[in-house]
């Protein structure tokens, strides 16, 4: 590689095999050329951030609450498509109501949960459990045995 003031440069056995214009400005900035990306990448540079917000919110408000956790998990918002993408995929194993049950389930965990976390509630069947009630209040139930039972009456 060659980086002067405003070209960076990639050779390959002495030969020039690309070159692009340098950014200047923030750190960690990106550019992208499509045509040098990998053939298995480009169909990634088709998606955007407001395809899979789309798509899951007509799954649900849980799923578009996942899905924007996603997304800005990372610092280059494209780097989360592929998790995206491979939570739009589950629709072809599992019913949307079964997602965005997951999804809600997730969140209960977590405030930013990941394809990882959705994945494994379904394939658990997590989803479909019902949560346990909670211990309700003594006061509401009173003892359940009696005074009698505890001493409390005429053993004095």
């Amino acid at each position: 590689m060659r980086i002067t003031r405003a070209v960076i440069e990639v050779f390959f056995q002495n030969s020039r095999i690309c070159s692009h214009a340098r950014l200047h400005g923030r750190e960690g900035q990106y550019s992208t050329v499509t045509d040098h990306m990998p053939e298995e990448h480009r169909k990634y540079a088709q998606w955007n951030a407001h395809r899979f917000i789309s798509w899951a919110s007509s799954v649900g408000p849980s799923t578009e609450v996942v899905i924007r956790a996603i997304l800005a998990a990372h610092k280059v918002e494209q780097q989360g498509y592929r998790s995206c993408n491979s939570m739009l995929r589950l629709t072809e194993k599992y019913p949307t109501e079964r997602i965005e049950a997951a999804c809600q389930k997730a969140l209960g965990y977590t405030p930013s949960p990941s394809y990882k976390n959705v994945q494994t509630i379904l394939k658990s069947g997590h989803d479909q459990v019902l949560d346990k009630p909670t211990k309700k209040d003594q006061s509401e139930h009173g003892f359940v045995r009696g005074a009698k039972y505890y001493g409390g009456e005429g053993t004095c």
